[in-house]
Order: C-alpha cells, then structure tokens, then sequence
C-alpha cells in the first residue's frame, strides 16, 4: 500500500515534504475563494452587512471594495516582489500576508446587520491578503521541483477538493442552521467565514516548515527601512523595464494569459448571474459550482499528465478550444440541465488551463527574480477582472441581450490562443537561464510542440 501511495504521489509530483507542502497551501487558501469570495460573502453583504443602505447601493459598494483591494495590490505588488528576491524574504513577506488574509478574514464575523463598513475594511483587507500571499507563493514553485506542470496542476486540484469540501461544510449549516444549533442563516454565514479563516491557517502551516527560502545569488541583501526596501524594489523594477525586450517572450505570454484569463475570470464572476438572467434558480447556481468545485479535482491532474506527453502549451491552448466551445454553447443555453452540463465541462478545463498557465510562466522567468516576475502576473491575473465583465455588460446593455454578452468572450478566448501560439517557450527559457543561473524545467514539458 505505502509502495502504490509512493509511485501515485511521484506520477502526480507531490514526492517529497517540500512539494506536498506547497500543494497544500492551494488547499488552505482555497476555501477564502470559494466561500468568501464566490458563494457567501457577496451575499451575506448585500442581504445583512448592507441590509440599511439603501435601493442597489450595497451592491455598488461591494464593487467598490473589490476595486479598493485590486488597486492596493496592483500598486504593491511589483515592488515587494523585487524587494523578496534580493532579500531572502519570500516566505516573511508570504507569512506577513496569510496573517493579514487570516486575521481580516476573522474580522467579517464581527460585521452584522447594518456593518458594510467594517466588511468593506475587512474585505478589502483579507482579499490584499489573499492576493499579496498567493504572488510569494506562486513564485516559490520554480524552486520546489522540476515537475513545475505536474506539481501546480496537483496544487490546483488540491484546492479545488479543499475548496469545495469547506464549501459543502459550510452550505450544510448556511442552509440549515437549525440542524447544528444555530439560530438563524446570518450567525451561520459569520461562523461559515471564522471556518475560513482557521482553515486557511492550519493547512498553511507546512508551507513554512517544509518549504526552503530559496538562496539569492551572490548573498542576501538586508530588507533594511520600509523607504530603503521601497527605493531597492523601485530600483529594481526599472532595472528589469530597461532589459524588457530581452523578455519579449514572456511578455508575449502575460499579454496572451491577460485575455484568456480575462475571459476565464468573467466566466467564474459572472456565470451566476447570467444564468439568473435567463431564468434558472439559485439551487441550479449553488449546484453547479459544487460540480466545478469536485469535478476538477480529477481533471486538473488529467491535464498534469496531458501536458508531460504533449507539453503545456499545447494543453493550455486544448483547453482555450474547450473555452471557446463553453461560450457558444452558453449563448444557446436555455435548461438547468445545460447549466449543469456547462459546468461539467468547465471542470474539465479551468483548473488544467490556469495551473499550467503559473507553471509554463515558471519556467520563462529569471531564477533570481521570480518573485519580481510573479508580481507582474499577479496583477495581470487582476486586471484581467475588468475588461471581461465590463465587455459583457457593454454589450449585454446595447443589443439587450446577455446570451450577446456570453458570446463576445469569444474575442478574448481566440485572442489569447492566437498570441499564446505565436510564444516560443524554448527560447523564453534559455533566456531565462542566461540570466538568472540554472532555472529548473520540466523536462516532461520540453518538446517540439511548445
């Protein structure tokens, strides 16, 4: 039995303390994404944290307090993660953000009926949080193993299980609260949230113990003042602006990432609503996104594997196809049941697409840099929050349709497939190599047809 776990964590590439830990960090942060984010907060926010404001105005402040928290950490993030490459302080400046995610996230129990302001503040804390921790973290995969497609697409699935179990757990006493002794569904959602924040903390643990600091070369530099450490990353930041065509393909890759991530994300944001729009009801909602949330477990390991045989672009740009087949079928969507089997069909690509995404950027940045270059992804991962949605409702508001608006994710899908196939991986990573010292590959990804 220990034999067979052994080859199955090593075909999955989770052998050895340091790559399992990692994973598992997808797991820990993964229950903010799915109940805070996606299922409950939103709601909770609007019905109870909002309840005194007045007409739609909670819900234009909960949009408010997304943008609050993108722009913080899209004006932050490039320059602490030049500061942590030249430091040694990747996992501090990790650490530092899972203590404010957790800690902000604990506060949203304190926010009851009528608090919109101290849910905003909260909010728009844990998300920085969130988002701030999840740069660090991607940013440490090049240094955990060579199996970069394999272990990212594990810790994808790793988080789609725990995300979705934390979920379930939740939605069981959100919907029944009477069934574990709570009074009503506005004390559940609260306790649903404190579940977060513990879960987020505890599983978050063997990250720190089993995870090196990956060695800077030619030695550390001390982190010093908050204003030295300011002008070391800004200095930094223009050092890398000064060598940008030395890194065209890496560009070429974040500018393609930024639309068929945009597209991804406004599927993910927006889906909810749009199947409101025409018709179906909350329970049809809720199911779905238990579906994605379980049936990609299985799938982002599937694409683990597909991208050993055929490397990760080809596998990105397959499930970009899948993408582009999601949005015309939406635009046709009329039964729960092709909500439902939308959803399936989701599952089967959105783990695989975003996790070989980190990792196939992984391999084309510097060594000694990563975090810097994972900032930048991190916030074009942000940014891609604004077009996709903000072209669906522009549309959606012009012809009166939303199944329009569906349809014209088909601009940022085909854009992105076409720009992602004119990258050439392999002379992205030998430019890495060249200047950032011995960058790991994954071997299993290294074939003509990247």
């Amino acid at each position: 039995m220990s034999e067979w776990l052994a080859t199955l964590r090593a075909r999955l590439g989770l052998s050895g303390r340091a790559p399992l830990s990692w994973a598992l960090y997808d797991w820990a942060n993964s229950g903010f994404a799915t109940v805070v984010l996606a299922a409950v907060l939103p709601v909770y926010y609007v019905e109870v944290a909002g309840a005194t404001l007045p007409g739609s105005t909670a819900s234009i402040y909960w949009g408010y307090t997304l943008t609050a928290s993108f722009a913080v950490i899209a004006v932050l993030s490039p320059v602490l993660g030049a500061v942590a490459d030249r430091t040694a302080a990747k996992k501090r400046f990790l650490g530092a953000f899972v203590i404010l995610g957790v800690v902000a996230t604990s506060l949203l129990f304190f926010a009851e009926r009528g608090d919109w302001l101290s849910a905003s503040v909260a909010f728009a804390l844990a998300n920085v949080g969130f988002a701030g921790a999840n740069m660090f973290y991607n940013s440490l995969l090049p240094h955990v193993t060579e199996r970069m497609d394999a272990l990212s697409t594990a810790g994808y699935a790793l988080g789609y299980f725990g995300g979705g179990l934390l979920l379930v757990i939740n939605l069981i006493w959100i919907l029944n609260p009477g069934l574990v002794g709570l009074p009503n569904t506005a004390v559940a959602s609260r306790i649903a949230m404190l579940s977060v924040a513990l879960w987020w903390l505890l599983f978050s643990i063997p990250l720190f113990y089993n995870v090196d600091e990956p060695a800077v070369p030619g030695g550390a530099e001390p982190v010093g003042s908050p204003i030295v450490a300011a002008r070391t990353g800004l200095g930094r930041l223009r050092s890398t602006a000064g060598q940008v065509r030395q890194y065209r393909q890496v560009l070429l890759f974040l500018l393609a990432f930024w639309l068929y991530n945009d597209g991804i994300s406004t599927i993910i944001t927006l889906s909810a609503a749009y199947a409101t729009d025409i018709g179906l009801g909350q329970s049809a909602v809720v199911g779905a996104l238990v579906i994605v949330q379980f049936a990609g477990v299985p799938f982002a390991f599937g694409f683990g594997s597909l991208a050993d045989r055929i490397g990760a672009k080809p596998a990105i740009s397959l499930g970009l196809v899948v993408y582009i087949g999601i949005a015309i079928c939406g635009y046709f969507m009329t039964e729960a049941w092709h909500f439902f089997a939308l959803a399936v069909l989701v599952a089967t690509v959105q783990g695989g697409t975003q996790a070989l995404s980190r990792s196939l950027y992984g391999s084309m940045v510097p060594a000694d840099r990563t975090s810097e270059f994972y900032s930048f992804y991190n916030v074009s991962s942000k940014f891609a929050s604004i077009v996709g949605p903000l072209l669906f409702s522009v549309i959606g508001q012009v012809t009166g349709s939303t199944r329009l608006g569906i349809l014209s994710l088909l601009v940022l899908f085909g854009g992105g497939l076409i720009l992602l196939a004119r990258v050439d991986v392999e002379a992205g990573r030998t430019v890495a190599q060249a200047a950032g010292g011995p960058q790991p590959s994954d071997t299993s990804d290294a074939t003509p047809t990247d």
